[in-house]
């Protein structure tokens, strides 16, 4: 069953990340307690929530040599047994209530290779780094709800 495998969030550029079992999530301010998901005046919501899939982390993990746990991706979102649509505009629903619109693909920076060498190179195939997605409807998100694709 395709579902959260984890979340995490950190309040500010760079701050530390908290891995939290569940999570409010609003339209207007992405997830509670993460920098990235308050709407700017004027500016388009693009990147409120971010989402990496479990595989593609183990994956980039496997190319490099090393195992370091997800939430370095500084990713929001973990999934597992889940193929991310790699389409702007597919919609995912989690649990109940939350739906999410695919904005575009996370591309990975350079701060993957502060993590270890060759770490951005081995997140760029394939939307391996993730995808970004604005938040459309809100509620609560738990750790192993399900995630469906709602809409491609």
């Amino acid at each position: 069953m395709a579902r959260i495998a984890g979340i995490a969030r950190h309040d500010r550029p760079r701050g530390p990340i908290e891995t939290i079992d569940t999570v409010e999530v609003t339209i207007e301010g992405g997830l509670a307690g993460d920098f990235r998901g308050a709407v700017r005046p004027g500016k388009k919501a693009k990147r409120q929530v971010s989402l990496i899939e479990a595989k593609d982390w183990d994956a980039a993990m496997a190319e490099t040599g090393h195992s370091l746990p997800w939430w370095h991706r500084r990713a929001n979102l973990l999934v597992e047994d889940f193929d991310l649509p790699q389409t702007p505009g597919a919609r995912l629903r989690i649990g109940a209530d939350v739906v999410l619109e695919i904005t575009m693909e996370c591309d990975p920076c350079s701060r993957m290779d502060e993590l270890v060498d060759g770490l951005r190179l081995a997140l760029i195939p394939d939307w391996r780094g993730g995808a970004l997605a604005r938040v459309i409807s809100g509620g609560t998100i738990s750790m192993g709800d399900a995630i469906v694709i709602e809409q491609v």
